[in-house]
């Protein structure tokens, strides 16, 4: 049999059911473009019916009732496209006015204090469902957000991957013909002008077409690894592109020990030699009047080697830095937004790790390769 309290208090919530889910509902924050408006007041009515039967089941019923109904409404909020806030704030501005009309028992509070109890069990109970329910879905749809948005990726980068793999390839023979024309013209005419200069322009056009078969696979056939020095292969790039170097008056200062060697696809390592000091070339050459370029080389622990190439250019903003090595992410106006992208690819396939920072007065990027011999 229910205590005389109990009775006392079920008496009077039923009775006050009609009053009391008005007042509840009249307090409810519903937005107008809430496909589920016209079920929130039925929702409430349902959790009333909840808390008027603390005084007959137990905590284990209560459970059973409280997560089903806070699994409809979770559903229903994340359907709804609400701030989760609004829901949280409905279900206490029901505690509160549940707490309001227990004022007009005009009993001591101490003797209400179980039934209380019992009252915040229900309400605590039913929003930990509810809104555990509404962090899982939303977690659930930003995953599929992401897997779509890296499935999409993947597909654009697969296509582009076909397409360049056999257009670039038909391109590179005519381009091969004229590097071997002009060889022909230097030994025929070592006096003729400009020669030097058309070479090289071929050669940076030669190592753009590259970045985009590097994409497709293709590239890697018929190579072979090798071991090689990485200073040498510095001094070789710096060489490749004295003529930027020069035309932008760009002052390089190398700090590089004779001994380092890295085994790997050395024409790939080179090209993310050439992409990192070029671009800082070309940032130099827009923002600065005294621009610098710094290259370190250390060993790291005997078991690694840490490549820093750093200048003086301006920073790379927090939100630009934390995509640079995505796909397609570009500053420049007719940049494709694949050269870091590329170079990260090769710095991994080498079993090593590719990063930028950047503050003001210096950007760096690092690069972090396994010793020759050294497996990761």
């Amino acid at each position: 049999m229910l205590p005389i309290t109990d009775n006392r208090l079920l008496s009077f919530l039923t009775s006050e059911k009609e009053n009391l889910i008005a007042d509840w509902t009249e307090n409810i924050l519903v937005s107008e473009d809430d496909p589920y408006k016209v079920k929130v007041s039925k929702n409430a009515e349902e959790m009333y019916g909840i808390i008027i039967s603390v005084f007959s089941k137990s905590n284990e019923e209560l459970d059973e009732h409280l997560q089903k109904l806070a699994f409809i409404v979770g559903e229903e909020r994340v359907r709804a496209e609400i701030n989760i806030g609004d829901f949280v704030y409905n279900v206490n501005s029901g505690r509160s006015i549940v707490y309001k009309h227990l004022h007009k028992l005009n009993m001591e509070w101490e003797d209400l204090q179980d039934a209380i109890n019992r009252i915040n069990y229900c309400f605590d109970t039913f929003l930990y469902y509810a809104v555990s329910y509404y962090n899982e879905q939303k977690n659930k749809i930003i995953e599929e957000k992401d897997e779509f948005i890296d499935s999409t990726h993947k597909d654009r980068l697969t296509l582009l991957g076909q397409m360049t793999s056999s257009f670039i390839h038909e391109f590179r023979n005519p381009l091969t013909s004229i590097q071997g024309f002009i060889q022909l013209l230097k030994s025929d005419h070592e006096d003729m002008k400009y020669l030097d200069i058309i070479s090289s322009e071929l050669e940076q056009l030669n190592f753009r077409i590259s970045q985009f078969l590097l994409l497709s696979k293709k590239e890697l056939i018929g190579k072979e690894k090798s071991q090689f020095s990485l200073n040498k292969m510095i001094d070789e790039v710096l060489n490749f592109l004295y003529p930027s170097i020069l035309d932008t008056n760009v002052r390089i200062t190398k700090n590089v020990a004779d001994d380092m060697e890295l085994y790997g696809y050395a024409d790939e390592i080179r090209q993310v030699l050439i992409n990192i000091i070029f671009n800082a070339i070309d940032v130099l050459s827009q923002y600065r009047d005294d621009p610098k370029i710094e290259i370190k080389g250390f060993f790291v622990n005997d078991t690694h080697i840490k490549v820093e190439i750093s200048n003086n250019g301006p920073v790379i903003p927090d939100n630009l830095l934390k995509t640079i090595f995505e796909p397609f992410v570009t500053t420049k106006t007719l940049g494709t937004g694949l050269g870091l992208f590329v170079c990260r690819e090769i710095i991994e396939k080498h079993k090593g790790i590719l990063a930028c920072s950047s503050e003001p007065e210096k950007t760096s990027f690092i690069m972090l390769l396994p010793l020759t011999g050294i497996e990761n």
